[in-house]
């Protein structure tokens, strides 16, 4: 089972909040809605998209 951690990427106010539980497939989901449910992402691709947010390209 993965374990859920606030994003790096998250605002520490209370605003903006995600969760993600990495593993073989990445789930992310909004802290203040965690009852809705999580979207969930391969790999290879949420790694993708870390990069891509890391170089300012997105």
């Amino acid at each position: 089972m993965n374990d859920w951690h606030k994003s790096s990427y998250s605002q520490g106010h209370g605003g903006n909040c995600v969760e993600v539980a990495e593993g073989r497939t990445t789930m992310v989901r909004d802290t203040q809605h965690r009852h809705l449910g999580h979207l969930d992402f391969p790999a290879p691709e949420w790694s993708a998209f870390l990069t891509t947010l890391k170089a300012d390209r997105l």
